[in-house]
C-alpha cells in the first residue's frame, strides 16, 4: 500500500501545543469516555498506533486505559486488546501528558483525581457542549467526529497514513456520521474517507464488524425495546425505554442497546426520538439519549437537563425513579418542540 499524505479537513488549527506536548513526554496515557463508542475507540486506537510508530518524533511510552471495556463490535480493530480498563490505581504508572478524546467534560471520563495529578491534560473533542477542562483544548464543533480531528493531527504532525491507523479514523467517522448520513458528512469528509479507503480501510469488512454482527440476545433486545415504543407533542417525539428488567429477559447487554434510538428517530414526522435506559453501574440513575432530525436543537435540550452534545445527537444522565425522570424529560422536550 503506498504512502497517502492527504490534506487536512481544516488548515487552521493550531495543533503545535498538542504536538510539542507529545515530542516533550515520557509518558503518555490516551483515554476516552465511559460507556466508549466508535469514535472515541476509534480516535484512541488511530493515535495509539501513530504515536507507537517509529516514523513519528514520539520517543514517549504510550498507554491506553478507559474506564469501561472496548465494545466487543470494535475489538476487531489493531490494538484494541491493549486497552486497560478500570478504576486507576496506584500500581498504574503515572503519566507525565494524559490526552482525553471525544469527551466534553473530565467527569465523564470515570477517574480519580489522582489520574490527573502531576499531568499535563490535553483535551481533543468535537462537541461544542465541552467544558474546556484540559490545560490544553482543542475543542471544535466544525468536525464531523474526533477522529477526524486525529486525522488532521497526524498530518500536522507528518505522519503517513497505514491501514491500521486508517481503518480505525473510518471507524470513528463512520459512527459518528450515521454511516456519512447526517449533515456534518461534507464534501471534505468525503474526501477524507477516501483517503482512508486508499491508506487501506476496508469500509465492508468494518461494517461487518461494526453493523452486521448483533447477537441473538441482541435482536431480543431490539424487539422489546421496540415494543415500549410511544409517540408524544402530536407526533412530534418517539420515545423507546430499557429497563433492568429487559436485560435479564432478552440476556442482552448494554453493548446491544447501540442505534435503537434511531429506530424511533426513523418514524415520518418524529423531529426528536428519546432512549432512556437504566444505568448499570449506579441504580436510580439513568442515561438519556436524544436524537434530532431537522429543527430541533438536541444539544440544547441536553444541556438543559445537565448534559450536552450536538444539535442532531445529545444526551444526559439523571437520577430520581423512571416516571420522576420521565416527566423531566417530557417537560424539556416539550418546551423544545413548542418554541418552534
Amino acid at each position: 500500500m503506498k504512502q497517502i499524505f492527504p490534506r487536512p479537513l481544516y488548515g487552521d488549527v493550531d495543533w503545535m501545543p498538542v504536538i510539542d506536548a507529545i515530542r516533550q513526554a515520557e509518558r503518555i496515557v490516551l483515554i476516552t469516555h465511559c460507556n466508549p463508542d466508535g469514535d472515541g475507540i476509534g480516535s484512541q486506537m488511530a493515535l495509539y498506533d501513530a504515536l507507537s510508530s517509529d516514523s513519528l518524533l514520539c520517543h514517549a511510552g504510550v498507554a491506553m486505559h478507559n474506564r469501561d471495556a472496548v465494545p466487543r463490535i470494535y475489538s476487531f480493530l489493531r490494538h484494541a486488546d491493549q486497552a486497560r480498563m478500570g478504576v486507576w490505581t496506584e500500581a498504574c504508572a503515572a503519566a507525565d501528558v494524559i490526552i482525553a478524546l471525544d469527551c466534553g467534560a473530565r467527569s465523564r471520563l470515570g477517574m480519580p483525581d489522582s489520574f490527573f495529578e502531576g499531568a499535563t491534560l490535553i483535551n481533543i473533542d468535537h462537541h461544542a457542549s465541552n467544558r474546556r477542562f484540559g490545560d490544553i483544548n482543542i475543542v471544535d464543533a466544525r468536525y464531523c467526529a474526533t477522529g477526524a480531528m486525529i486525522f488532521d493531527l497526524l498530518i500536522a504532525m507528518g505522519y503517513a497514513l497505514n491501514a491500521d491507523t486508517a481503518s480505525a479514523i473510518y471507524v470513528a467517522v463512520m459512527t459518528d456520521t450515521a454511516s456519512f448520513r447526517l449533515a456534518s458528512s461534507t464534501p471534505a469528509v468525503y474526501r477524507m474517507a477516501a483517503d482512508l479507503v486508499e491508506a487501506g480501510a476496508q469500509p465492508w469488512p468494518i461494517t461487518v464488524n461494526v453493523y452486521e454482527s448483533r447477537s441473538l440476545s441482541g435482536l431480543h433486545m431490539m424487539t422489546a425495546c421496540l415494543d415500549t415504543l410511544e409517540i408524544h407533542d402530536g407526533g412530534l417525539s418517539a420515545w423507546v425505554y430499557v429497563t433492568d428488567e429487559m436485560y435479564r429477559q432478552t440476556g442482552a447487554d448494554v453493548e446491544d442497546t447501540e442505534g435503537l434510538i434511531d429506530y424511533a428517530r426513523s418514524i415520518e414526522g418524529v423531529e426528536i426520538a428519546v432512549f432512556i435506559r437504566s444505568d448499570e453501574n449506579v441504580p436510580g440513575r439513568w442515561k438519556v439519549s436524544f436524537r434530532g432530525k431537522t429543527f430541533a436543537n438536541v444539544g440544547i435540550l441536553a444541556g438543559a437537563l445537565g448534559g450536552g452534545g450536538h444539535a442532531y445527537a445529545a444526551g444526559c444522565q439523571l437520577t430520581g425513579s423512571f416516571d420522576e425522570v420521565r416527566g423531566r424529560v417530557q417537560a424539556e422536550v416539550s418546551r423544545t418542540l413548542s418554541a418552534h
